[in-house]
């Protein structure tokens, strides 16, 4: 059992805190107003507040950290200082329709040595206010799911993997390149899931509850602290090229190693 260093117990905090409001408000979704931010991307009070909420609580504990969040953008730190990433609530779509499948994702990156850019996420928190599931890692100390560890699935064969996906949706993403990665991937494995939170898709992938992931026009807050999970867990995370950043957005394919070969193969080949 790994303890809980005083940087994850301050990002657990405000997760917690946060998600206990979401659970409220949750619980009187009919009672919300929701504002429209662009075509198919509904933002709610609950989700701004949330966010408040997150920003209040690491402003606090960390007060030279930067910030990028999904709703008030890039907000600068100290430029020798790490910075928060942060999703309030991936999911916003199933919150809004009162499915209980949501999280908050806080990872927090570390700036390259030198200035000039940044580097390695180093830890991160992924809460599910509803199963009240948090799962954390920190680099290099593994990932964890409270204080059991975890490992991504062990499974090598594509016909016993079940896969999580994101699709498009209303002009958000490219459908013929989804469509033909599907084509590809769908008859070669056990099933293929969407479930519409990648943070979570993420974080399922390092339980070993799915056996991979892949999805394309992400955000850094969609990824920066389930691909730290992935890893910790002993996975693989990159984008369609076979790249590995510090933080994916645009495209990414997350398994095991032996599946993570053999699903990119099939990738690559339907986007030929």
């Amino acid at each position: 059992m790994a303890a809980l260093s005083g940087l994850i117990r301050v990002m657990e905090k405000a997760a917690r805190k946060a998600g206990g409001r979401l659970r409220r408000d949750f619980g009187e979704i009919e009672h919300l107003q929701v504002s429209r931010k662009g075509p198919a991307d509904f933002v709610s009070k609950a989700d701004i507040r949330a966010e408040r909420t997150l920003y209040d609580e690491l402003k606090q504990a960390r007060p030279d950290w930067g910030f990028v969040l999904e709703e008030a953008g890039t907000i600068e730190g100290a430029p020798d200082q790490p910075r928060w990433i942060i999703d309030p609530l991936d999911g916003t779509s199933n919150f809004l329709h009162g499915i209980p499948h949501f999280a908050i994702s806080i990872a927090a990156q570390e700036p390259k040595l030198g200035g000039g850019g940044w580097g390695d996420v180093t830890a991160a928190v992924v809460y599910q206010p509803i199963t009240d599931e948090t799962f954390w890692a920190e680099k290099s100390r593994g990932a964890w799911l409270h204080d059991g560890r975890l490992r991504v699935s062990s499974r090598r064969n594509l016909s016993d993997a079940l896969i999580a996906t994101g699709m498009p949706f209303q002009g958000v993403g490219n459908f013929d390149e989804w469509s033909r990665i599907y084509g590809a991937i769908g008859p070669n494995v056990a099933g293929i899931r969407r479930f519409g939170a990648a943070s979570l898709d993420l974080a399922w992938v390092a339980a070993g509850r799915f056996d991979g992931f892949w999805e394309s026009s992400l955000s850094p807050w969609d990824t920066a602290a389930g691909g730290l999970l992935v890893r910790e867990a002993g996975g693989f995370m990159t984008d369609y090229r076979g790249r590995s950043k510090p933080v994916h957005d645009e495209q990414i394919l997350a398994a095991n190693d032996a599946l993570h070969s053999k699903l990119h193969k099939l990738l690559v080949s339907a986007l030929k």
